[in-house]
C-alpha cells in the first residue's frame, strides 16, 4: 500500500467540507500516512476472522475467597494530616458523621485554597462558589437532623469539564462548545447529589479528553502542583492537579486509553478507570464510545472505592451500562492478599520506562510479595503489535462525532484537535473495521491472561511528570509515526479489554516527583483491585505525602 499523496488527501478533505491551512495540512499528511503504515502490520495477525465486539463480553468471575478478616475502613483512626484539605474522604467522612467537621467549613476551606492556588495551577474551568456553599449548608442541616446519607455526604468534589451540570456550560474544554449549557445533570452528577456530595465546579481538560491539547480553554495550560514547570498529564489534567493540591476531596475524570491513570501517576494520587459499562456515560462528552469511561481520582484507593460506590450501576438512560449488581466495595478492604496471583507485565516494565521509575515500581511490587502474594513475570507480546489500533478507533470515532461542528466552528478547536479529527476523517473504512477486529483480539488475549492472574501490574508511564507542551512535535513523517504508534501503550490494552485498572503512588524520584504504578484486573472485578491497593497502602505511606506548594 503506497502513501496517500498530498493531492489525494486534499481532495478527500475538500469533499467533506474541510480546507485546512498550513502547517496543519502537512501534519495531517504526515499523521495519516504514519497511521496507515502502522495498521498495515495487522496483516500479520489473525484478525480477519475475529468478530469485533458489539458490546463488552466477559466470562464471569471465578469463585475465590474474599480474604480472611473483616473490612478495615480505619474507623475513627486519627487523620494522617491535620490539614482538613489533605485528609482522605474516609477521614473527612468520619469527622463529618461524628459532627467534628462541618461540611460548610470544609467547603469554605477548599474555596479559599482555590482562590489562592488555582491562579498558578489553572485546574478549574468553572468554580460554583455560591452553589457549593448552599449545597454544603444543606448537607450540614441534614446531618444535624440525623439524616446522614453516607460517606460522600458533605464531601466537596469537582468533575472534568465534560460532564453535564444543570444550568452550566459543558465545554469539553473547547471554545466551540462554550454555549453548550446543560439542561439537566448527567447521571453521575445526579447520583453524587443523591449521596449528598457538594459539586464545586468543572475542571480543566484536554479538548474532548483526546490529549495533546496545545491551547486550553482558559488559554493557559494546567500545571502540576509538585512542580509548576511540569505537566499534570492528561487528559484529566485539572482533576489530577486539583486533588493533589488539596483543592478538592476528590474529582471525576474520563479515561479512554489512560487519561485518568496518567494524571493519577504524575500527581501522586489514585486515578481509577472502572470496568467499561460499570458507570453511566449519559450527559458526558464522548471520544470513543467503545472505550470511554468516567472514573474517580482521589488521595487513596479507598477513596476511589467510596466515590465509585456512590455512582456505579445500571442506568436506563445509557443502554451500555451493565445490569450486574454493584458489590459493597468496603467489604474488599480486608488488608489480606495472601495467595493472590500477581503478574508483572513485561510490556509495562521495558526499556522505554526510565530506570529510576522501574526501580521505584519494582520496590512497590516487592511489597505485595512481602504481603503474601505470588508474584511472577508475564509477557503479552500482542500489546506491542497493536500500533495504531487505539488511534484508529479513537480518532475515527471522534471524527464521526465532531465532523459537523468542526466544519461550522473550525477555528474554535485547538490546533492539535483539528489535526487529529481531520486524520480521523481520512481513515479508510476497511482499516477502521480492521482496527476493531484487532481490538477484539487484544481484549480477548487480556481476558485469557486474567484466567491465570488475579492482577496484572507494571509502571503507569515511562517516568514522572514531563514538561508543559505548547507546540506540536510533529514536523516530519518519522515524528508522526512515533506519536501515532506510541499512543496509550500498556494502559490502552486494559482499555481494549474493558478491564478495571488504577494508578496509585509507588514512590518518588530523586527530584521529589511522584511516580505511579498500574494495577489492572478482569472486567467487573473492582473488588480485587481495591483489595490489593488497600493492602499496599496500609503497608506504605506514599499516598499520604502532598506537594509543599511553596510557590504561592
Amino acid at each position: 500500500m503506497t502513501d496517500f499523496t498530498r493531492e489525494e488527501i486534499r481532495s478527500q478533505l475538500n469533499m467533506q467540507g474541510f480546507d485546512p491551512p498550513e502547517p496543519e495540512f502537512t501534519e495531517v499528511v504526515y499523521r495519516i500516512n504514519a497511521l496507515i503504515e502502522g495498521l498495515k502490520k495487522l496483516d500479520d495477525l489473525d484478525v480477519y476472522h475475529r468478530e469485533p465486539w458489539p458490546v463488552l463480553p466477559y466470562r464471569g468471575l471465578p469463585q475465590r475467597s474474599p480474604g480472611q478478616g473483616s473490612a478495615t475502613t480505619n474507623g475513627e483512626a486519627a487523620p494522617h494530616d491535620q490539614n482538613i484539605a489533605f485528609m482522605t474522604i474516609r477521614e473527612q467522612a468520619n469527622l463529618i458523621k461524628s459532627k467534628k467537621l462541618s461540611p460548610v467549613e470544609l467547603t469554605r476551606t477548599y474555596l479559599e485554597r482555590i482562590q489562592r492556588y488555582d491562579p498558578h495551577l489553572h485546574a478549574f474551568n468553572l468554580v460554583l462558589h455560591d452553589e457549593a456553599l448552599a449545597e454544603a449548608e444543606t448537607a450540614e442541616k441534614e446531618i444535624a437532623s440525623g439524616n446522614y446519607r453516607g460517606p460522600m455526604h458533605g464531601i466537596p468534589i469537582g468533575v472534568k469539564d465534560q460532564f453535564d451540570i444543570k444550568g452550566h456550560p459543558n465545554t469539553g474544554g473547547c471554545d466551540a462548545y462554550s454555549d453548550n449549557i446543560a439542561t439537566e445533570d448527567c447521571t453521575i452528577i445526579a447520583r453524587f447529589r443523591q449521596a449528598g456530595a457538594v459539586i464545586m465546579g468543572s475542571l480543566a481538560t484536554h479538548e474532548f479528553h483526546m490529549g495533546g491539547t496545545l491551547e486550553f480553554l482558559n488559554k493557559v495550560a494546567p500545571r502540576n502542583p509538585w512542580d509548576l514547570n511540569k505537566s499534570p498529564a492528561g487528559s484529566s489534567a485539572g482533576s489530577g492537579a486539583s486533588v493533589a493540591a488539596g483543592l478538592l476531596s476528590g474529582a471525576m475524570g474520563g479515561d479512554t486509553g489512560g487519561s485518568i491513570r496518567g494524571p493519577g501517576s504524575v500527581n501522586g494520587i489514585a486515578g481509577m478507570r472502572p470496568s467499561w459499562s460499570r458507570l453511566s456515560r449519559q450527559g458526558i462528552f464522548t471520544l470513543s464510545w467503545e472505550l470511554d469511561t468516567a472514573g474517580p481520582l482521589a488521595r487513596s484507593a479507598e477513596d476511589t472505592a467510596i466515590m465509585l460506590q456512590a455512582i456505579a450501576g445500571y442506568d436506563p438512560k445509557d443502554p451500555t451500562t451493565s445490569q450486574d449488581s454493584v458489590p459493597d466495595y468496603s467489604m474488599a478492604l480486608t488488608g489480606n492478599i495472601n495467595g493472590m496471583r500477581i503478574g508483572v507485565l513485561e510490556q509495562m516494565m521495558g526499556d522505554d520506562v526510565q530506570q529510576e521509575t522501574r526501580s521505584i515500581v519494582t520496590k512497590a511490587i516487592d511489597v505485595l510479595r512481602g504481603l503474601g502474594a505470588t508474584v511472577e513475570p508475564v509477557s503479552i507480546p500482542l500489546i506491542q503489535k497493536m500500533q495504531g489500533v487505539h488511534t484508529a478507533i479513537c480518532d475515527g470515532q471522534a471524527a464521526s462525532y465532531h465532523r459537523g461542528h468542526l466544519r461550522e466552528r473550525y477555528a474554535d478547536y485547538d490546533y492539535n484537535t483539528r489535526v487529529r479529527l481531520l486524520v480521523g476523517c481520512l481513515i479508510p473504512a476497511g482499516l477502521q473495521t480492521l482496527a476493531g477486529r484487532a481490538r477484539a483480539l487484544m481484549g480477548q488475549t487480556m481476558l485469557d491472561v486474567f484466567d491465570k492472574y488475579d492482577v496484572l501490574v507494571g509502571s503507569t508511564g515511562q517516568g514522572p511528570a514531563g514538561p508543559i507542551v505548547t507546540e506540536s512535535a510533529v514536523t516530519s513523517r518519522e515524528a508522526a509515526q512515533t506519536i501515532v504508534m506510541a499512543r496509550s501503550g500498556g494502559t490502552g490494552a486494559f482499555s481494549m479489554a474493558g478491564a478495571a485498572a488504577i494508578s496509585i503512588p509507588a514512590g518518588f524520584t530523586g527530584e521529589g516527583l511522584p511516580v505511579g504504578w498500574h494495577l489492572g484486573v478482569r472486567p467487573m472485578d473492582e473488588e480485587t483491585l481495591f483489595r490489593v491497593c488497600h493492602a499496599y497502602q496500609q503497608a506504605t505511606d506514599h499516598h499520604k505525602k502532598h506537594p509543599p506548594m511553596d510557590w504561592a
